[in-house]
């Protein structure tokens, strides 16, 4: 005759620390994913859920590196505008300096070679500045409605008077905020 000896006690609790076993694995999942919902297993609606939520945390992580982007561009733009301006009040200072009655024509050619060499600076900023390969301060603007009929003849009203003697176009069309 065969004896089968069995534990029903054992088994049982086999059985429940089974389903705690795997309960606690769950909650593990779910604490260190930070998610309520980690796996097909679960139902369509948790599923869709769980989709839903993914793809907004993906489009705000895009949407997050976009705007360091947009901050990145700014600061390069702003730190070529500042060589800009640092220029440009350099000529300013110089075309206030030009004005000066004490100044020999060689003084004056001596002021006229460093503001050439300061738009050559502000030409080469403006065309060179760039961000992810395109150009930043290359701008077209319309100052004024008609500038080729206003400039030359504020140019020829600046050069007669004798404050400001000798002086070339380019410095007088900076001093007027239009540069070439």
């Amino acid at each position: 005759m065969s004896v089968i000896n069995t534990n029903i006690t054992a088994l049982i609790g086999q059985n429940n620390l089974k389903g705690a076993q795997s309960s606690l694995q769950q909650a593990q999942e779910r604490l260190s994913s930070g998610l309520r919902i980690n796996s097909a297993k679960m139902t369509p609606l948790a599923e869709a859920i769980a989709n839903r939520m993914t793809s907004t945390v993906t489009g705000l992580n895009q949407a997050s590196r976009n705007a360091n982007d947009g901050i990145s561009l700014a600061q390069t733009a702003e730190g070529a505008l500042d060589q800009v301006n640092d220029n440009l009040q350099r000529i300013r200072e110089l075309t206030v300096q030009a004005q000066n009655d004490t100044n020999t024509a060689q003084d004056i050619d001596s002021i006229q070679e460093e503001v050439n060499e300061r738009l050559a600076e502000i030409d080469r900023v403006t065309e060179q500045t760039q961000f992810n390969g395109r150009d930043l301060l290359l701008l077209r603007l319309l100052v004024l409605a008609s500038p080729s009929k206003w400039v030359p003849k504020m140019v020829k009203r600046l050069q007669s008077t004798s404050a400001v003697p000798m002086l070339q176009e380019p410095l007088l069309m900076a001093v007027a905020g239009i540069c070439t």
